[in-house]
């Protein structure tokens, strides 16, 4: 997710700093991008063909007796088509930073019907790993059971660690020895592979207890 958020602020800037219209391209925008580009080129061949006619005619006049001709309008339309493309790529830019800075959230598992998920196979590769852990709605649980208080809160401590290294914290619940531990991602609003893989790691955190 962070990597997505670098790579929209980096089109951001390619849009605005190289040239309008590759970094919509390279975000995947390519309405956006063909557009830019499009006017972008447009508008500098027509600024390029009337500095070749400005030239052109000053030197007629110089050698030859020439009547000139009124081209002004030629670079005119050629700047404003560079500045709309611009101004295009600049709105895209924002949208970019704006994505960038919004913070990324794993989307939920969507799971199968209460009573349902046994029957479902792609839940049940899942699950077929974590055989001691129980679904319940979005909530995945297990009990582990120690030879007392003191054993119990030494695998609480270690799974305080764990939590705090992935930044994904389990609901606690501890009856002298035995604890509860309960898994959901609250910001996704149910469980995702984050779940799935801290019920793993404190499953291998039991082997080392």
């Amino acid at each position: 997710m962070k990597n997505d958020a670098n790579r929209d602020a980096k089109n951001a800037l390619v849009n605005l700093l190289v040239f309008p219209g590759l970094g919509s391209l390279r975000s995947g925008r390519w309405g956006a991008g063909i557009g830019q580009l499009f006017l972008v080129l447009a508008g500098s061949a027509l600024v390029f063909i009337w500095v070749y006619k400005e030239l052109s005619q000053y030197y007629g006049l110089m050698f030859d007796e020439i009547k000139p001709q009124p081209i002004a309008w030629i670079g005119e339309t050629g700047g404003v088509l560079v500045g709309i493309s611009w101004l295009w790529a600049g709105w895209t830019s924002f949208s970019l930073f704006r994505e960038a800075s919004k913070p990324k959230t794993v989307p939920p598992v969507i799971l199968p019907a209460a009573g349902a998920i046994q029957s479902d196979a792609k839940f049940r590769s899942v699950l077929a790993a974590l055989p001691h852990w129980t679904v319940y709605g979005q909530t995945i649980s297990r009990t582990y059971e120690f030879a007392d208080f003191r054993a119990a809160m030494e695998f609480v401590n270690a799974i305080a660690e764990l939590a705090e290294q992935a930044q994904h914290h389990p609901d606690i619940d501890v009856r002298w020895n035995k604890v509860k531990l309960a898994l959901t991602t609250h910001d996704a609003g149910g469980l995702t592979d984050k779940d799935f893989a801290m019920a793993r790691a404190c499953d291998a955190q039991l082997g080392r207890s």
